[in-house]
């Protein structure tokens, strides 16, 4: 027993207490709210530091986006991932060079920055279709619902365009915070993903990114014994939390989702900004 107990990382008991509550929002966020897992970065970066903090909450992200994958693993939007995942790698490679060139603090206000003007571009964007559609009613040349939903998914240069660039945004933001999931909520959000559809999508994309990550991660020398054990002692946190968190998802009015991203968005940035 006392060779085990020599094991358990000495983080003090306030430490521990964040680290938990970190697990279990990573849980929640996979499975009701992804903009909320930027939360768990604060409360990691808090509780360690910031460097090692990433490694740490890679691993128990991996453990949510398994979790995720098995509740929601029938419901993505193939063509939205095709678009994401190639120039989300390249995000990645980009992350780690500069997560190797910069301190912890450069890193979040980066990340809280970025976070930030996506939020402002994505409420420009939002009030100005609003606008058009008015416009369109006044004038009787609204398109009839269907058609514009039909139109609205088609994935022209637009479209794929903005695809790459939140990709890049999203691999780069990952790697060196793990701190994409505002990021592509305010693509799927753009993108009007029904909730199941989002979470869906939103559990695939991370699950393939999460393990490309690992190798970067371990070779930047992060993934440390500490880093293990903290993590297996932290799992059934972080099951705990995918559990509420796939109870809650089911009952969301779409409304109230797409504020709430917005709202954790924010809240995620500043809470980088000001750590």
């Amino acid at each position: 027993m006392p060779d085990l107990l020599a094991l358990i990382p000495d983080l003090g008991a306030g430490a521990w207490l964040l680290v938990a509550i970190g697990a279990l929002i990573v849980g929640f966020s996979k499975t009701a709210l992804p903009g909320a897992g930027t939360l768990a970065v604060g409360f990691f970066a808090l509780a360690m530091p910031a460097k090692e903090s990433t490694a740490a909450l890679l691993l128990l992200l991996i453990v949510g986006d398994m979790t995720a994958l098995w509740l929601y693993r029938r419901e993505p939007d193939w063509r939205t991932l095709v678009r994401l995942l190639p120039s989300a790698m390249i995000g990645v490679v980009l992350g780690a060079f500069y997560f190797a060139a910069v301190d912890g603090r450069a890193v979040r206000i980066t990340i809280g920055v970025i976070l930030l003007v996506l939020v402002a571009v994505t409420l420009w964007r939002r009030h100005a279709a609003q606008r058009a559609e008015a416009a369109r009613a006044a004038d009787g040349t609204a398109l009839p619902p269907t058609r514009a939903a039909a139109q609205g998914s088609r994935p022209g240069a637009a479209a794929t365009a903005q695809g790459v660039g939140y990709g890049l945004l999203g691999g780069f933001t990952t790697m060196v915070a793990n701190a994409a999931g505002p990021v592509m909520s305010l693509y799927f959000l753009a993108m009007r993903l029904p909730v199941l559809t989002f979470l869906g999508t939103s559990a695939w994309y991370f699950a393939i990114v999460n393990l490309f990550k690992v190798p970067f991660s371990a070779g930047l020398g992060l993934i440390t014994r500490d880093t293990l054990v903290m993590d297996a002692m932290l799992v059934p946190v972080v099951l705990l939390g995918a559990f509420i968190g796939a109870k809650v998802a089911r009952r969301i009015p779409q409304k109230v989702f797409d504020r709430l991203i917005l709202v954790l968005t924010v809240a995620a940035a500043l809470s980088l900004l000001l750590l």
